[in-house]
């Protein structure tokens, strides 16, 4: 399907691994030309060249924190003319209430929560300005099946669901669209890392980590190449009408009992 796309620039977040690289693998072979946004230079180097030698579009890279808002400002600077807007940086520790103290907690909503606000509010003007614009927001399903053992998590993913609903329901009188979509369970790189921790615990070999899938829905996790390619749809005019909504791509584990 031709989502119509070609010669639009997307700024991508945590773009050099997982669902974020997905992404911009999604919107590039559309060709979007593509700037990709993570703290590691090394990696987003990687993800430039690997997105180049598969696709004909272009790709810039900046390694930055985006925690620190002064960042924020310096891409709003640099980019004020990108079309789609794809948040996606930040990892929420997990634990419960006494095992994330004030610290930990606010270093993870600097970067994510806070993150999305900061980026949103500098690119949302440029986008108004221009009466034209898509921004989506990557979320993360624990906003809404909460767990006391991902409480900030929890927190913070419900916080931003709320705030890409809000900001999102009177979009379209700018011209623009914003969007968010919570992702389940997904086989990135930080995933499987994990997977494979608790499979050398519990049966003494990481190999076997794909075994402790089964009880997800479909017996699998997800693939970062299904959201990349919901990332792609949702930012295309064929999704014009779409706007304030949060869309979950979980197999209906929400719907579920305990995944794992």
């Amino acid at each position: 399907m031709d989502l119509q796309l070609a010669g639009r620039t997307a700024l991508i977040t945590g773009a050099s691994k997982g669902i974020g690289l997905a992404s911009a693998e999604a919107l590039a072979a559309e060709g979007v030309n593509v700037i990709l946004v993570s703290r590691t230079q090394a990696d987003l180097d990687a993800a430039r060249q690997a997105l180049l030698a598969r696709h004909n579009a272009g790709v810039e890279v900046h390694a930055l924190d985006l925690a620190d808002s002064r960042n924020v400002d310096f891409l709003a600077e640099r980019h004020p003319g990108i079309d789609i807007l794809v948040n996606n940086a930040g990892a929420i520790p997990g634990g419960d209430l006494w095992a994330i103290d004030e610290r930990r907690w606010r270093e993870a909503w600097d970067l994510k929560v806070f993150g999305y606000i900061n980026m949103c509010r500098a690119f949302y003007a440029a986008m108004k300005a221009r009466g034209r614009g898509v921004i989506i927001n990557i979320l993360g399903m624990a906003g809404e099946k909460v767990d006391r053992g991902y409480i900030a998590g929890s927190s913070g993913n419900a916080s931003l669901m709320a705030f890409t609903r809000a900001l999102g329901g009177s979009a379209g009188d700018d011209g623009l669209r914003v969007v968010g979509i919570n992702p389940g369970a997904i086989a990135t790189e930080r995933l499987v890392t994990m997977m494979q921790t608790r499979a050398q615990d519990r049966f003494g070999d990481a190999a076997r980590w794909q075994e402790l899938m089964k009880p997800l829905p479909m017996g699998r996790a997800g693939k970062p190449e299904e959201i990349g390619a919901m990332v792609a749809f949702l930012a295309s005019d064929l999704s014009a009408y779409t706007t304030g909504t949060i869309i979950t791509i979980d197999g209906g584990a929400a719907h579920r009992g305990s995944m794992f």
